[in-house]
């Protein structure tokens, strides 16, 4: 099983929405190498939910249910379809992330355009603990 990142804004489709309709699907990613990491989803693989925009946090946890199939233009961009597993325990804010030394390659923050992105098993088991941690 693989892990992943996906981003979205807040007002723009946040957690509440997306767990309130159930799930969705992942559509619109117009970025090549995000669109890449979609092609790679598989059923259920984990993904971290995070607000961007103004919030900037990882609030939730959410599970591939379909693969990728064609979004748009034929063969050159596609979505998958995601549905909501919990809520964080506690919402991880941007600077959390930034100080962690664990997570120092995680791609999000190498890459903090990128709208999907993989994770190390590593760095998921070390997001999942902060998250557990007081604040």
């Amino acid at each position: 099983m693989a892990h992943w990142l996906v981003k979205s804004e807040a007002d723009a489709y946040g957690w509440d929405r997306f767990v309130a309709e159930g799930g969705t699907e992942w559509d619109g990613v117009r970025n090549p190498a995000a669109a890449g990491h979609l092609r790679h989803m598989r059923t259920g693989d984990e993904v971290l939910y995070y607000h961007s925009g103004a919030e900037k946090r990882i609030v939730g946890v959410a599970r591939v249910a379909r693969e990728a199939r064609p979004d748009g233009e034929a063969g050159k961009w596609v979505s998958v379809r995601l549905e909501p597993v919990r809520p964080l325990p506690r919402p991880l804010a941007l600077a959390d992330l930034r100080a962690e030394p664990d997570l120092s390659g995680m791609a999000m923050l190498r890459q903090s355009r990128l709208s999907v992105a993989p994770l190390t098993a590593e760095e998921w088991a070390t997001v999942l603990r902060m998250a557990e941690r007081p604040a």
